[in-house]
């Protein structure tokens, strides 16, 4: 039994680092209101839990805390501290991409051996998940499709751009990808950026993947996404191998492959890849009406247009879906000639230049 001495809110979260009588430090999670909303708070605690458990007591994996205790009908989960790691995002936001390369290429391997090594695991995990309370495994997994078809979709209507045609067909394949993902499918905290990843920030990063609340199995090449698309809180993700190293991108699809071998076919993981990027830009385009009601000259305009040419990018540069790729290209056209504010080059935009 680990016996509180001293707590220290980890605002804005309900998080708290507590010290125990023997020096030790643990990190206190506890139930609360949660900005995505959509899931209740009980459900989100289990969700946790589950999740870390399997990844530590199932596999013996340390991609993630261990779980120390929890009481769940009383609201609150007791983890191993990773201190003195940090969020990567706070390193990136602070230094820029420059200084940390090493640090998003050990985020990408994390977020890829993720993948590689749940693969094929998901009746262990949901045995796990079921008894602590329902949960649906169908709805884990087509998140973002239903996400899509909910609120993408209806503004891709509104900007005078109707999914039609050929682009309708591949948006139809690329759906189904993401709702079969075969050999693809894969835990996921189903947040997958930055700021949910621990890192040293000297020496070997030694990373550590934090935030499961959402855990759930889906298509593995969501979690690719992140590194090709930015997500909230960027304005840019794009990142190059300098000639001694690989890209990020490179280094999850090659983490990936060690557990899915299908991640080294070309011809399965374009269109994966292809598929999980537009689909998440095409999502991320629901925030339409929200960001006309902003000023001119609001980042988060400019954001959404390199969301979407981001996406398109990928599809282009994997030659894959490439209707729906155009369609993708036209649809930040319109936002571009909706916002003039937002019609800018976005490929001058620094790699992890931060969305203020």
């Amino acid at each position: 039994m680990i016996n509180v001495v001293e707590w220290t809110r980890l605002a804005p979260w309900r998080v708290a680092r507590a010290r125990a009588g023997h020096g030790q430090t643990v990190i206190v999670k506890w139930t609360g209101p949660h900005v995505a909303g959509g899931r209740s708070e009980a459900w989100r605690l289990c969700t946790e839990v589950a999740a870390l458990r399997f990844l530590s007591e199932d596999l013996g994996l340390s991609l993630a805390p261990r779980v120390l205790a929890e009481d769940l009908p009383a609201g609150w989960t007791m983890l191993e501290d990773l201190a003195p790691r940090t969020a990567l995002d706070g390193l990136l936001h602070r230094d820029g991409a420059g200084p940390h390369l090493v640090r998003l290429a050990a985020f990408a391997r994390a977020r890829g051996e993720l993948g590689a090594l749940t693969a094929g695991r998901a009746e262990t995990y949901y045995r796990r998940r079921g008894a602590l309370g329902p949960v649906d495994p169908d709805a884990d997994r087509l998140g973002r499709v239903s996400a899509l078809h909910a609120a993408g979709l209806p503004q891709a209507r509104a900007l005078g751009v109707p999914v039609s045609g050929a682009a309708e067909r591949e948006l139809g394949l690329a759906l189904a990808e993401l709702a079969d993902p075969g050999p693809f499918l894969a835990l996921s905290n189903n947040d997958p950026e930055a700021n949910n990843v621990l890192v040293h920030a000297g020496g070997p990063p030694d990373p550590r993947l934090i935030d499961f609340e959402f855990a759930g199995f889906t298509h593995a090449l969501n979690d690719a996404v992140c590194l090709h698309v930015p997500g909230p809180a960027w304005m840019s993700v794009r990142t190059e191998a300098d000639g001694s190293a690989a890209s990020p991108a490179e280094v999850y699809r090659r983490a990936l492959a060690a557990g899915v071998p299908q991640a080294e076919d070309d011809r399965r993981y374009g269109p994966a890849l292809a598929a999980a990027c537009l689909a998440y830009a095409l999502a991320r385009l629901s925030r339409l009406p929200t960001l006309d009601a902003r000023p001119a000259g609001d980042p988060s305009r400019a954001q959404l247009v390199a969301t979407l040419e981001a996406a398109a990018g990928t599809a282009d540069s994997h030659r894959a879906l490439p209707q729906l790729a155009g369609w993708c290209h036209r649809l930040a056209g319109a936002v571009r000639h909706r916002w003039p504010d937002a019609d800018v080059d976005v490929t001058a935009i620094a790699p992890y230049a931060r969305r203020h």
